[in-house]
């Protein structure tokens, strides 16, 4: 199990070449890939994403790529003819000022358009082989960091489930003690109502009737079903945070309709024990890959 939260860094200076590689991720419910690289690097984000996406299926990551090269990779070109074009059109306009060509700074025939170009050549087959090693080391550490949280979320987890247990075998326990509460709440009901007239068999047919509607048994079995989803989810589903949602929800329900049925505070003390572990599984959940 993983958790959705990570980080790693490093930063190496590889021969002229200053790299940096920072990857972070927070929750998502969905792979949301974010990839920085310099401009003259970008046609490397193909191969960046491939190698992150095949390890991480969920998390909004952020992959910041920094490279500073110490020797230049500039290219100077120079135009002669340009330049020259330049200098016999200010010198036109300075002689017709009354100036002397000799008052015209190199410089303001430099600096003209396509006069001198200024290009820069990258080897990105280069720059990756620098990059690519200091991004392995950065994703391995990254990926151990989601694997340490994921097993502390997988410990607690385990302990919220180990809690519902519990609780699920309380209101078992409890079960035919809240039905014969049932029992005697419908014998005093009719005996009010009917007094010595009372007609056992009929109470007993309406026991019946009503107990298919309010016994707690099918919610207590479906519990225990969710519960061992819950535990086979963890144990057997790498990324198994969006399961483990759903089925919260539907252990939910049953535990609701089990404290809809309850007239005892010690079972309600344990419907809010049970929603408590719950809804600290469901939070969870939303942590987990």
């Amino acid at each position: 199990m993983n958790s959705m939260t990570g980080y790693g860094f490093k930063e190496e200076l590889i021969g002229t070449t200053q790299i940096s590689v920072e990857i972070k991720s927070v929750n998502s419910r969905f792979l949301d890939l974010n990839i920085y690289l310099p401009s003259y690097l970008n046609c490397l984000e193909p191969k960046i994403r491939k190698i992150v996406s095949e390890k991480i299926l969920r998390g909004k990551v952020d992959v910041s790529i920094r490279v500073h090269d110490n020797n230049s990779t500039a290219k100077v070109t120079v135009d002669p003819e340009a330049a020259q074009m330049y200098s016999q059109a200010i010198g036109q306009i300075a002689r017709a000022l009354g100036k002397s060509e000799s008052d015209i700074p190199l410089s303001l025939i430099v600096s003209q358009e396509g006069v001198m170009n200024i290009s820069h050549e990258y080897d990105v087959d280069a720059y990756w082989e620098k990059i690519n090693g200091v991004f392995e080391t950065v994703f391995e550490q990254f990926l151990a960091d989601r694997s340490r949280e994921g097993e502390n979320l997988k410990v607690d987890l385990l302990e919220k489930i180990s809690v519902l247990e519990e609780c699920a075998a309380f209101f078992k326990e409890w079960q035919p003690t809240m039905e014969q509460k049932f029992r005697d709440t419908i014998t005093a009901k009719f005996k009010d109502l009917l007094g010595d007239h009372v007609d056992e068999n009929r109470i007993m047919t309406e026991i019946a009737a009503m107990l298919v509607k309010y016994t707690i048994n099918e919610e207590i079995i479906r519990l225990h079903s969710h519960l061992k989803a819950l535990r086979d989810e963890i144990a057997q589903n790498p990324v198994p945070g969006k399961k483990l949602d759903f089925i919260c929800q539907e252990a939910n329900r049953e535990i609701n309709t089990i404290g809809s049925k309850n007239q005892f505070t010690e079972v309600g003390a344990k419907v809010i024990a049970a929603k408590d572990a719950l809804e600290n599984i469901r939070e969870q959940s939303k942590n987990v890959e």
